[in-house]
């Protein structure tokens, strides 16, 4: 295993669509969770849900459900990275209170998020409270992608995917939310860097 920098890893890492068909070890993969687990999340609410897929029959039906994108099967495993609706809802007023008791934000910001989740749990669809929901599960999945570098592992973000079809495979009800796929394996391919925008462009 070779540690790499933030910035290192930053750098070296690619969109891997070739993969070597070598089983990755089991241990590695509780380390790249384990990373996930550190991710930061809004209040604390960790909604992030993961489900490991080894077996090649699952992989080709996720593959079909990602508009036939037929790497995704080729992978030796896809993590697919999820939300727990509910779970977000709850671990955000738990997480706020939390913080409130020890003095970390006032008590009327404590009451302004408790009072926005009950709004939410009331009115708001999936599809409103979604984007909130997957800007902290991307945060995880991103420490997942910088953490395989270490083990030698290459991964590759998958959003074009129809969710409902992915969510049937599983069984899973509207509570869960598919916010990516990551086919995750040993590279059999180095991608040279694309470009990237200057500095200077990314100022507003």
């Amino acid at each position: 295993m070779t540690m790499l920098t933030t910035k290192e890893a930053m750098e070296a890492r690619r969109s891997i669509r070739k993969f070597r068909p070598d089983a990755v070890p089991d241990e590695c993969i509780r380390e790249l969770l384990e990373s996930a687990r550190m991710a930061p999340s809004g209040c604390n609410a960790q909604p992030w849900r993961f489900k490991i897929v080894r077996e090649p029959a699952i992989r080709r039906l996720l593959a079909d459900a990602a508009h036939g994108q037929t790497f995704i099967a080729d992978a030796p495993v896809v993590i697919v990275c999820c939300a727990d609706i509910g779970g977000y809802l709850d671990g955000t007023v738990s997480g706020i209170q939390d913080l409130g008791r020890i003095g970390a934000v006032e008590n009327r910001i404590v009451e302004i998020l408790v009072d926005r989740v009950r709004q939410m749990k009331t009115s708001c669809t999936v599809e409103e409270i979604g984007p909130r929901i997957a800007a902290n599960v991307v945060i995880a999945i991103e420490h997942i992608v910088l953490r395989a570098l270490d083990f030698g592992l290459g991964t590759c973000w998958i959003r074009l995917l129809d969710e409902q079809r992915v969510k049937k495979i599983f069984g899973w009800d509207e509570k869960i939310m598919v916010v990516a796929l990551l086919p995750l394996g040993y590279p059999a391919e180095s991608p040279s860097a694309r470009k990237r925008m200057s500095i200077e462009e990314l100022l507003l």
